[in-house]
């Protein structure tokens, strides 16, 4: 009969921030464990590596629900009202993650941590936007564009938004900025009316 654990993930998870926190991503997993009060061996059987750990304390693995809610709208709706929704959602998962992930990569970087290492998640969300352009132009709600470009140029705005916010506060109220920033983008989104044809 297998031993129960005596600590859970969420336990290991806090000790894993705390130890971020105060060392940034230059913490051992050797530290962590010895702040959750666990062998290395154990951290490494609940989380398969430090990246996979940290991604976890901050909120990442969490951070893109939004992409099932992009699946969901495809064909369904009103797009541009889809467009402010995923926005929106985005925002808010800006905001949980931004605060911690900020603080604690401040802290410092291991010199042995490579870029490729980590998973991108403004590469991931791109990925998720584009799928869903193309999807909808697929089914003739949306005219023939690059997907790729037009997803970058709206999460660039939208991660903007979010780093100027947290550094410096609400200059421009969130309703405000998404609803005027589609207005710009959503023309050069929509399809042809009827009988007119794309230049």
């Amino acid at each position: 009969m297998a031993r129960p654990r005596t600590i859970t993930d969420e336990q290991i998870v806090d000790a894993a921030r705390e130890v971020f926190l105060e060392h940034g991503f230059s913490a051992t997993t050797a530290e962590i464990a010895r702040r959750a009060g666990v062998s290395e061996g154990t951290l490494f059987k609940r989380f398969s590596s430090k990246e996979e750990l940290f991604a976890e304390t901050v909120g990442l693995n969490d951070y893109q629900h939004w992409h099932h809610e992009v699946t969901a709208l495809i064909g369904q709706g009103d797009i541009r009202l889809n467009l402010e929704r995923l926005a929106h959602l985005f925002l808010e998962a800006a905001r949980r993650i931004l605060p911690n992930l900020m603080l604690m990569w401040s802290r410092g970087h291991a010199p042995s941590v490579k870029a490729h290492a980590w998973r991108d998640p403004v590469a991931e969300d791109i990925r998720a936007l584009s799928a869903y352009f193309e999807a909808e132009t697929a089914l003739g709600r949306l005219r023939s564009f690059d997907a790729e470009v037009i997803a970058t140029a709206l999460m660039g705005a939208l991660s903007t938004y979010a780093h100027r916010e947290l550094v410096r506060g609400p200059t421009i109220e969130g309703e405000r900025f998404v609803r005027e920033l589609l207005d710009v983008l959503w023309p050069g989104l929509e399809p042809p009316s009827i009988g007119k044809t794309v230049t």
